[in-house]
């Protein structure tokens, strides 16, 4: 990844998404807003004890960093499932109610996820101009939602999944992320070679592998360029939201994907 600062508002892009000078993307750090203490300082989600003024002007930042207005972003309501909506250009402005991922291939509509931990995935079709972007923790991940994604490109917009481009960003890492038996099973009953995303740390518990098994599901739903940021939000919270790391009282990041309106 590549990190960038505008008027103190840092964020990274990927650097097999800047070779497409047609994709807007980014994904933020907690730098460059208003929010104080736990939320400080770019928070992007009201309903985490954040002041909502400050969350507004947070948007507000991150919008224009990325060159769009406030009113133009759209989300998700996240519920950690595997649920796709395309969105168009008359929805500027909408949040969706149970979904976690959007995907467009309309100019000038952008998609707004946050995270804390869980992964952000995103996808681009150079050939069919499509877009999608993910928000998978390990619910979204036994659910395959990178996978589904893939696939909904596919039967919306015709993109064959060996041209899509994937970029997995921070979340938390293997070496933070152990898990209790309810996601081990879960794991072993979503994936074919469980044990290599379960490993165990010197503890001798189970940690679950997000990038390893994402990177997984794109393969197999037959994605073959995918970049992965191998950062981990826990181990860097001077930069990044973790929800573990700060034992839940934390903001998020977001992650932002676009197509421009004049196409370049």
């Amino acid at each position: 990844m590549i990190r960038h600062q505008d008027n103190g508002l840092a964020y990274y892009t990927f650097a097999s998404l800047d070779a497409f000078p047609e994709v807007v993307h980014g994904v933020t750090t907690r730098h460059g807003g208003v929010s104080e203490g736990p939320w400080a300082s770019l928070n992007l989600t009201k309903g985490v004890g954040d002041a909502p003024e400050a969350v507004e002007e947070n948007l507000r930042r991150v919008s224009a960093a990325f060159g769009f207005a406030r009113g133009d972003l759209v989300s998700p309501n996240q519920r950690h499932t595997a649920n796709v909506q395309q969105v168009r250009a008359h929805d500027r402005g909408r949040i969706f109610p149970d979904v976690d991922t959007l995907m467009t291939a309309d100019a000038g509509v952008p998609m707004l996820l946050r995270y804390a931990d869980c992964t952000p995935i995103l996808l681009y079709d150079p050939v069919r101009r499509a877009a999608a972007v993910i928000h998978s923790g390990w619910r979204g991940t036994v659910q395959a939602a990178a996978a589904v994604a893939v696939g909904a490109l596919a039967a919306q917009f015709g993109s064959a999944p060996a041209d899509i481009v994937a970029a997995i960003g921070p979340s938390i890492g293997p070496c933070c992320y152990e898990v209790g038996d309810d996601v081990v099973d879960a794991v072993t009953a979503a994936f074919d070679r469980p044990a290599a995303l379960l490993p165990r740390q010197g503890n001798g518990r189970r940690h679950f592998d997000l990038w390893a098994a994402n990177r997984a599901l794109l393969h197999d739903a037959g994605v073959r360029q995918i970049e992965a940021a191998e950062v981990c939000t826990a181990c860097h919270p001077e930069e990044f939201f973790s929800y573990r790391g700060q034992r839940g009282r934390t903001g998020h990041f977001g992650a932002l994907l676009a197509l421009r309106e004049n196409g370049s």
